[in-house]
């Protein structure tokens, strides 16, 4: 058999390894003629496949040719293929019930008072902070003019000279 292998096989190396596993004894209730008429019957399945391989790879290659001469690249499939596939996202019977739960939840009392009480806690926070940013910065000033941090200072001028 003069088949091309690709990897996967071919009739005749499947036949030895068939051959090989069975040890040269026939399965039970197997005749000899039976085995051989599997074997020739594997041979040309085999053969087949290879061929349908090869085909395939033909079809592929001038599926790649067309698509290089209409100007359609890799990349534009991938952005067809992630577009399509969010709109089978979209339309999708997970999506909708869980799109259509959350609409539910954010209509509801609790999400809304939950809400109120996130966003008073926010503007406390930044007045707390605010109130105590003015009030470091009036330390700082009120330390600038005391005598001791004037020593430090005049020191430290010294040493930058």
């Amino acid at each position: 058999m003069d088949s091309v292998n690709n990897g996967f096989g071919n009739a005749s190396g499947m036949t030895r390894s068939m051959e090989g596993a069975t040890g040269g004894t026939l399965p039970p209730g197997l005749t000899e003629e039976e085995a051989e008429e599997l074997k020739l019957e594997l041979s040309k399945v085999e053969d087949e496949i290879q061929t349908l391989r090869q085909v395939l790879s033909a079809k592929e290659r001038h599926a790649g040719d067309i698509k290089r001469q209409l100007g359609i690249s890799p990349l534009n499939e991938i952005k067809q293929n992630i577009s399509k596939g969010w709109q089978d996202v979209q339309s999708s019977n997970a999506y909708l019930t869980a799109s259509a739960t959350l609409d539910d939840i954010s209509r509801s009392d609790a999400y809304k008072k939950t809400q109120e009480t996130l966003s008073q806690a926010g503007q406390m926070t930044s007045a707390a902070l605010s109130t105590m940013g003015t009030a470091i910065s009036q330390k700082i000033g009120t330390m600038r003019s005391s005598p001791s941090f004037r020593s430090l200072e005049e020191r430290m001028g010294g040493l930058r000279k």
